[in-house]
């Protein structure tokens, strides 16, 4: 039983706030114990090993040791589709590092570099040791939110050091001595910017599972460099490629299923932005973990960091990121169920949107929001105001010519490149359009849809489609299990699309 109990006889108290969760969860104790030894085998902690004895003791107040704690937050956090932190669940974690643990973290370019140094390479010895896994929770709440503002507090100017570069961001020797100026090409630094859009192109078309581990890779060697000492207009170029990597390892980790790691990816990140000085890089990684606290069921830390965002980048947003800020914005107010506010912000996103013009000149990691990304955004948002509101016909009209022309669009965008596009855009469209034909109870379309969607899904290392197509299809089987085609798509599903280890747990 190693690893699993913190030992001693002295007299405990029931752990009221656990046992609260498992009641609801409805899981019995034999359950709970084998999810726990099947996550803790995913994450390499093998020395673990529960059962139903063990689980009583931990809900009559027995404080069980790492990595158990984390894991019992991530199961019932997937669980119950919201954060649910060590301290809900009345346990204590063990302290860790400021790179694996916790995001209020120093806003200072060095330590942002050593972090995400160290944080990168945990993340690539996973494989191995699972250290990550057992080693991060989510933030939400004020715990999220009051660090992040931070981002708007500005930066010292430090007096400048030989060829420019300041004397804070020179690196020493172990003698104390700063190291020599480090010469990188502007050639080099292009190479760098290219491999990152190449990297986001690939996650759009296959996914954040096939080569997540290879933009870490590509993230701590970038951080290898800011190390050494640059000129600062070279450093803050790097550290903008720095930003956009860990976005996009945030993204991808996001994709997978790995909330945490996300999560820590997205505000290093921001700390990055920060060092390179772009405001509208910084929002666009807010609005993204605003995106990943409407999926966890925060929809009021996303609409916290929208707002972070949008007052952060008034000045130097293009018409472009304006409009993603403002359909994110819907997505919250949708997610909260308030139809007024939901609605100012879709026309506020459409009419930032028709102030792009021909010449804009957006940056690389903006140009995936098309005009098919609004119409799916705007969509998402009134269909889940349909929800919220009971499957409302008035929400379920307004949600449909939309979202058709997003599928429409996606569909002839991954056309005319021949397998390339945004595969994945494509198919959680398509998903998207399955639950409006669900909720104005046509099963005939939702199957059509979701059989589309499940032909990308098997070509796709994206767990998120997957899942979202299951819990589609979970919905279309209990109001429709007897309508044949519904049973003839069940069984194929089940063959084509089995549940991960991770999603077993849930």
């Amino acid at each position: 039983m190693g690893g699993n109990g913190s030992g001693g006889a002295s007299a405990r108290r029931p752990n009221e706030r656990l046992t609260s969760w498992f009641h609801r969860s409805g899981w019995s104790k034999g359950e709970l114990a084998r999810q726990v030894n099947r996550r803790a085998r995913q994450l390499g902690a093998h020395h673990v090993s529960t059962d139903t004895s063990r689980v009583r003791r931990w809900l009559d107040g027995e404080q069980p040791r790492e990595p158990i704690p984390r894991i019992l937050s991530e199961l019932f956090s997937e669980r119950f589709g919201c954060v649910v932190s060590v301290e809900d669940l009345g346990l204590r974690s063990a302290p860790h590092s400021a790179a694996v643990s916790g995001i209020d973290l120093p806003w200072a370019g060095n330590q942002t570099i050593a972090l995400i140094n160290e944080f990168s390479r945990s993340d690539l010895m996973l494989g191995r040791r699972g250290f990550l896994g057992t080693s991060l929770t989510m933030s939400a709440g004020p715990a999220l939110i009051e660090p992040m503002q931070r981002w708007l507090v500005p930066t010292p100017t430090a007096p400048e050091g030989p060829q420019g570069a300041t004397l804070s961001s020179l690196p020493t020797s172990g003698a104390g001595e700063p190291r020599r100026l480090t010469r990188i090409s502007g050639a080099e630094l292009d190479q760098l910017e290219e491999a990152t859009a190449q990297f986001r192109d690939w996650d759009a078309q296959c996914g954040g599972g096939l080569r997540r581990k290879a933009v870490v890779g590509q993230l701590h060697e970038v951080t290898d460099l800011l190390q050494e000492t640059h000129p600062p207009r070279v450093r803050r170029r790097l550290f903008r490629v720095t930003a956009e990597l860990a976005e996009l390892a945030g993204w991808m980790s996001y994709d997978v299923g790995l909330q945490p790691t996300a999560q820590k990816y997205f505000v290093l990140a921001l700390h990055a932005a920060k060092e390179a000085e772009d405001r509208p890089l910084g929002a666009y990684i807010l609005s993204q973990m605003s995106r990943q606290m409407i999926h966890l069921g925060r929809a009021e830390d996303a609409l916290e960091l929208i707002h972070l965002a949008q007052y952060g980048s008034r000045e130097q947003a293009t018409a472009r990121t304006q409009a993603l800020l403002y359909a994110m914005e819907a997505r919250a107010y949708a997610s909260l169920g308030q139809p007024p506010k939901c609605h100012r912000a879709v026309r506020m996103a459409e009419d930032a949107f028709a102030e792009i013009g021909p010449r804009d000149a957006d940056p690389a990691w903006l140009r995936f929001f098309s005009r098919a990304e609004l119409f799916a955004e705007n969509a998402h948002s009134y269909r889940d105001l349909a929800y919220v509101a009971g499957r409302s016909p008035t929400y379920v009209s307004r949600a449909r010519p939309l979202m058709e022309e997003a599928v429409r669009l996606f569909a002839e965008e991954c056309a005319d490149d021949s397998g390339g596009g945004h595969q994945r855009s494509y198919a959680l469209n398509l998903i998207g359009m399955a639950t409006v034909h669900l909720l104005a109870r046509e099963p005939e379309g939702c199957v059509q849809l979701s059989e589309q969607a499940l032909d990308l899904a098997n070509r796709l290392r994206s767990e998120r489609v997957s899942n979202r197509l299951r819990t589609t299809w979970a919905s279309a089987r209990r109001d429709f299990g007897e309508v044949r085609e519904v049973a003839q798509l069940t069984e194929r599903l089940t063959e084509e699309l089995p549940e991960s280890e991770a999603s077993r747990a849930v």
